[in-house]
């Protein structure tokens, strides 16, 4: 099945949500649940592994993005470990790093859909 912008829209709203979870457990409204970070259990893994892969797997853009997404899971880790042991504000100043990440993921999508649309 082709990518259509809905994907593409679908992906981002995934990343939206995936901040904000993160947000949520660095402000103490919910646990760290390790599905959050990992690229298999992550909604925005998930996408890469059953949209986009398929697709457009062979694009380097794509491992570009899927190397980026694990920096911005891990990153996530670290922060919600680094709240939980006290560390709160140390934690919430690392949300940068995370929103950096989102923009370079963005751009991505961006590129690849662009990409997608003109080959298509």
């Amino acid at each position: 099945m082709a990518l259509t912008s809905f994907d593409f829209q679908q992906a981002r709203v995934k990343l939206v949500l995936f901040k904000s979870r993160l947000r949520s457990v660095l402000y103490g409204v919910r646990e760290a649940e390790p599905a959050l970070f990992s690229v298999a259990d992550n909604p925005v893994g998930q996408w890469v592994r059953t949209s986009l892969r398929p697709e457009l797997g062979t694009r380097p853009e794509v491992r570009e993005l899927e190397q980026v997404l694990q920096h911005m899971l891990s990153t996530g880790e670290a922060l919600a470990t680094r709240y939980q042991r006290g560390h709160i504000e140390e934690a919430r100043a690392g949300l940068d790093q995370v929103n950096t990440y989102a923009e370079q993921i963005e751009a991505q999508l961006v590129a690849l859909e662009r990409g997608f649309a003109t080959a298509a």
